[in-house]
């Protein structure tokens, strides 16, 4: 059984063309798929929008009452309803604060102030400035406000003009009757692009844009920690907005170097040290770079000398730990990752006649206790052994 769209719509048929726009614009904010998720909002939706089409025009309104759904089969197939379109975008408002893209929000944004354009920049950093931050001297290039004429781009002492092809509003309609009625096809105005507005007597430092290009000088503040593909914003600092519109951003996407001692692993920073066979033996201290503080009481980051213990009887590939002495957590300098320290060993391939004396001598010291005698025997118990 066909469906009675003024039964859909909740109206009586001799309901008039304003009572039938809100009984659609309440019931269509109560079923929209994105605001009710009960089953079966989506089809009861589209049977409402589709009452409201062949209700809304008078001439297939005629022929649905004439001859019911019979008559009215192929309307809405050749265009789109301009009433139907209105008030579909004011329920879009609705919802989603003026974002809809119906034909009443595109007006608005048009003729009302337009946020500017963001900018992107890349930027490269060493790894040292990664790590423990930095000021950063930028240029850009975007576009300001013009001073002349305060952004208008009309000339001094004189204004915009609303815009005789379309009234003001950037658009013009154009209507097209078909055998299943009449249907408005909309587009931006020729005249003034879709402004509302067109400039008699231009601003001779803009051209009548009312903004210009200008080479700017920023600094740029890195906090330590920052990675591969860290994004930092500058608020405004982006294009300058049309008619009052607020400025874009400008976002600065940050790429490390790599280097040639230090690597990173998330917040931990990666090194490897080399050492004598005896000193993996014997033990030893070795100095090498990390970043600290070098004074008691400072906070900011530095790239500084520290002392690195080596226990005796180190094995290759031991990782030796720096606590604290990694990277410091975006956005949370005072917890820090830990240094990694990757303890290589180097084996002579030759030794003196004098060091292999003494080298005979401790084979035969420690060939006494394992049972194991000759050099490359020692030497390769003593790696191979924990």
């Amino acid at each position: 059984m066909a469906a009675d769209y003024y039964e859909i719509l909740g109206v009586s048929r001799d309901a008039d063309k304003e009572e039938i726009k809100r009984a659609y614009r309440r019931l269509a904010r109560k079923y929209h798929p994105d605001v009710n998720k009960e089953s079966g909002a989506e089809e009861r939706f589209k049977e409402i929008n589709r009452a409201y089409e062949v209700l809304s025009e008078s001439e297939t309104r005629a022929r649905y009452d004439r001859f019911g759904e019979a008559g009215v089969s192929g309307a809405g197939a050749g265009g789109f309803n301009q009433d139907f379109g209105d008030s579909f975008a004011d329920i879009f408002e609705s919802f989603f604060g003026g974002f809809a893209g119906g034909v009443g929000a595109q007006t608005r944004r048009r003729t009302g102030p337009t946020r500017g354009d963001d900018l992107r920049i890349d930027l490269r950093l060493d790894f040292k400035e990664a790590i423990i931050g930095s000021k950063k001297d930028i240029r850009i290039k975007h576009l300001e406000t013009c001073e002349t004429c305060g952004g208008s781009g009309a000339k001094p002492g004189t204004r915009p003009q609303a815009c005789s092809t379309c009234g003001g509003n950037g658009q013009v309609r154009r209507a097209t009757r078909t055998p299943f009625g009449s249907f408005t096809q909309v587009s931006a105005c020729p005249t003034c692009s879709g402004t509302g507005q067109v400039i008699e007597d231009k601003c001779a430092t803009c051209t009548g844009r009312g903004l210009n290009e200008k080479t700017k000088k920023l600094e740029i503040n890195v906090p330590s920690g920052v990675d591969d593909g860290t994004k930092l914003r500058v608020a405004n600092e982006g294009d300058a907005g049309k008619r009052g519109g607020p400025a874009g951003d400008l976002y600065v996407f940050l790429s490390v170097a790599p280097d040639d001692y230090f690597k990173r692993d998330g917040i931990n920073i990666l090194s490897e040290v080399q050492i004598s066979y005896l000193q993996a033996i014997l033990g030893c201290f070795l100095e090498i770079d990390t970043f600290g503080t070098q004074d008691t009481g400072k906070t900011k980051l530095e790239l500084i000398k520290t002392k690195l213990t080596i226990p005796p009887g180190t094995q290759p590939g031991t990782v030796l730990t720096l606590e604290n002495m990694g990277v410091p957590r975006l956005g949370n300098p005072v917890s820090r990752g830990d240094h990694l320290v990757t303890v290589l060993i180097e084996i002579p391939s030759r030794v003196t006649p004098e060091e292999r004396e003494l080298l005979e001598q401790l084979v035969k010291i420690r060939g006494d206790r394992t049972g194991k005698g000759g050099l490359e025997g020692f030497l390769g118990n003593f790696f191979h052994q924990k």
